[in-house]
């Protein structure tokens, strides 16, 4: 997921709006109690990202095109 996170980075420089819509996804998606567990970043929970990866493309290490993040982004920060 690391390497999708440095390829929306170019994306996101350019599209303060791209930026927001990631930065609110990337919220939703923290683990619940992040502050309560090592490393007190607001990441998401492992089993989460698989399964969503599972439900979305049947294949649980699957990583995202960049248009699907940047399509799927722009479509839930719609919704407060």
């Amino acid at each position: 997921m690391l390497s999708l996170v440095l390829r929306l980075i170019p994306h996101a420089l350019l599209s303060p709006s791209l930026a927001r819509a990631l930065i609110v996804v990337a919220w939703r998606f923290r683990r619940l109690r992040w502050y309560a567990r090592f490393p007190f970043l607001p990441l998401p929970a492992r089993d989460y990202v698989r399964w969503r990866m599972y439900t979305a493309y049947g294949d649980r290490d699957a990583v995202p095109p960049v248009d699907d993040v940047i399509r799927y982004a722009r479509w839930a920060a719609r919704f407060p």
